[in-house]
């Protein structure tokens, strides 16, 4: 059945010869399922299938690489330089295919963004060293060039034997053909480099040789980067004449993306950046081209999608981080099931920054089941051998999934909060600069709950009585933390000092023009940024030697590189705040030597700790009590999350 509310997304389309049966793609994203030695596991196996499952008409697997280890990327990355591989390659082919979905796989090679960590040795065309690793990296003689361009075909060959339906070059995001293909990476004088025909000769190459071992019928993608953003890069401009290179060698789908490591959050954008904002690239180059062209670049909602489609801007649509927090938005869609949809908020921590980046399976922070697919009751939720009556306390993000879980289960389930709306401590983490994408949380929540069955009891204080009067067999305490109060002179000035959640939420104003923020953390900085939009004066006092060392790595050098200057903030690092005044905060340096900022108003941001909870006398009137998210210990949402799902399964 044709879908009525967004029929360009459901329209079938074609690639070369190949067709595929919708218009939405998955893009090849790192997630370090890949087993030691750089096969596809089970679990890898289990996470792509899912997602083809889920609707999704073309999955494009995570990088594959061509020279081991000096092509690595990440910690556990798949390999397809041997033909050992294939097998494993095979079984994923199949298990996507079950599903009518296609399936290529993105060959590439590191060059100098590449994986240190079994001592591999960075190359690149001119030994230029990435300026966000800062690794060093020797370039590339003739001989090796011309040895990777084999390379590169011969996994290319793997891949059509191990039976997938096409492959894609990876010549983005400042990988080693990016980098040919790029003056910002290129300075070479050879044969190799020096003007705009000579950059291209690798890829062109490599495209070259890859048609003469896969055939003409064998649908070859090329994903680049339409827009470098660096100085001295590549260009839009630049890559409307690198798309037709590309289409007259042979490649039947371009994918456009933007950025190398050195401009990071325009490859993986952090919360603040507007939905589908890089849709204008693909755009540009579809005008220059006949073959069809995919977009991508922070696309959540359908809505977005059908009418980048509609406007003609691309032919597909990649939906990457949509899917790892949603493998079965397709469907969903399809089925005008939309407000069912888990929307991904950038958050990008357990995707990429704080997981994938730091040597970990890939997570999510809004699908505790990402990573899981293989694990018995985690993608089937297992029915409760015996129905137990279930309160949940807290409508934060782990009560909300706790009780959804649970409920599913067959449990009778009642979730509790003092505040009347769902969300809880991100009422206040949503009204942060650029964080409005964190209440697409309780906005699925509000459905979710309700289709599962939860009763839900707002604006409900739970106490003592409450609980001995309801008889539960299972308590679940989610009731978040609480600011810190610093034992400081002068914290408890009212008309001085005020609380960071009260200033993020609106609760409190903070008069005057001069404003310290004790406290540089994620929260101290978030608050600082609203601070300084309001026309504050704003300087941040940190004792240790870093701003804002608990946020995600992507979104701290967003932070860091473009907010922190722009907004003009001052920074007091490595200080330590002795007194608050009428005057402003005395800080004390290493030396202990006392310095005053002037300040007309003081924000403390200074961190959080549990609720008190009830955990004790619950253990009187239960059979089982639980606590997870920050009311066992302040940490983000993912943990809170997958601890609520956890428990939700072991009840």
């Amino acid at each position: 059945m044709p879908c009525t509310l967004f029929p360009k997304l459901f329209e079938e389309g074609r690639i070369g010869r190949m067709r595929v049966k919708n218009r939405i793609v998955m893009p090849p994203m790192a997630t370090n399922y890949a087993g030691p030695s750089g096969e596809a596991t089970d679990r890898l196996i289990r996470y792509y299938a899912e997602r083809a499952k889920g609707g999704a008409g073309l999955i494009i697997v995570e990088n594959v690489q061509v020279k081991y280890p000096q092509g690595k990327n990440v910690a556990c990355q798949l390999r397809l330089d041997d033909g050992k591989y294939i097998p494993s390659f095979q079984e994923l082919a199949e298990a996507v295919h079950a599903h009518d979905a296609r399936i290529f796989i993105q060959i590439h090679h590191a060059g100098r963004q590449y994986h240190d960590i079994e001592g591999a040795e960075g190359v690149d065309p001119s030994g230029i060293p990435d300026g966000f690793l800062q690794q060093p990296v020797r370039p590339l003689t003739n001989e090796e060039i011309l040895d990777l361009i084999e390379r590169f075909s011969e996994t290319a060959l793997r891949a059509q034997r191990a039976g997938l339906d096409g492959i894609e070059f990876h010549g983005a995001h400042g990988y080693l053909i990016s980098e040919f293909m790029s003056p910002h990476t290129n300075q070479r004088v050879d044969e190799w480099g020096g003007t705009f025909e000579r950059r291209m000769k690798f890829p062109l190459k490599i495209i070259e040789r890859t048609r003469e071992k896969v055939g003409p019928d064998f649908p070859l993608s090329f994903r680049f980067s339409a827009d470098e953003f660096v100085p001295g890069g590549n260009t839009l401009e630049d890559s409307t004449k690198i798309a037709q290179y590309l289409e007259n060698a042979g490649i039947d789908v371009l994918h456009v993306s933007a950025g190398i490591y050195e401009s990071m959050p325009r490859i993986l954008e952090p919360m603040r950046f507007k939905e589908g904002w890089r849709t204008y690239l693909a755009a540009e180059i579809k005008k220059v081209v006949k073959i069809p062209v995919i977009t991508v670049g922070q696309i959540r909602s359908p809505e977005v999608a059908e009418q980048v489609l509609e406007e003609g801007k691309a032919d597909f649509v990649a939906v990457g981080r949509t899917l790892i927090a949603d493998p079965h938005w397709p469907a969903k869609v399809r089925d005008a099931r939309v407000p069912e949809i888990r929307k991904c908020i950038s958050c990008n921590i357990g995707c990429i920054g704080g997981y994938v980046f730091n040597d970990r399976y890939m997570r999510c922070t809004v699908n505790p089941v990402t990573g899981h697919e293989r694990l018995e009751g985690w993608t089937n939720l297992i029915p409760a051998e015996r129905k137990k009556k279930v309160m949940v306390i807290g409508a934060g993000p782990g009560g909300m999934e706790a009780a959804r879980v649970a409920a599913l289960r067959g449990h009778s389930v009642t979730l509790y909060d003092r505040e009347n709306d769902l969300g809880g401590q991100l009422r206040v983490a949503v009204r942060g600069p650029g964080k409005d994408k964190l209440g697409f949380i309780p906005e699925y929540y509000s459905t979710a709950l309700k289709l599962a069955g939860v009763q839900m009891k707002m604006g409900t204080s739970v106490n003592e009585e409450t609980i001995r009067a309801e008889k539960p067999d299972v308590v679940i305490f989610a009731t978040g933390a609480v600011p810190v109060v610093p034992d400081i002179k002068g914290a408890d000035n009212p008309d001085m000092v005020r609380g960071s959640w009260d200033v993020l939420s609106g609760a409190a104003q903070v008069p005057g023009r001069k404003v310290v923020v004790a406290g540089g953390g994620l929260v101290g900085c978030e608050t600082a940024l609203l601070l300084a939009e309001q026309g504050k004066e704003v300087t941040i006092v940190e004792m240790m030697d870093e701003l804002a060392s608990d946020m995600e790595p992507i979104t701290r050098y967003d932070f860091l590189t473009e907010l922190l200057p722009k907004a003009g903030i001052r920074t007091a690092l490595k200080m330590v705040i002795a007194e608050i005044t009428d005057q402003g905060v005395v800080v004390l340096d290493r030396w202990q030597r006392k310095s005053l900022i002037e300040a007309d108003n003081v924000v403390i941001a200074l961190g959080s700790r549990p609720v008190e909870d009830l955990t004790g006398i619950a253990r009187d009137c239960a059979q089982e009590v639980y606590a997870i998210g920050d009311c066992r210990e302040p940490r983000k949402i993912i943990n809170a999350t997958f601890e609520g799902a956890s428990v939700a399964r072991m009840i």
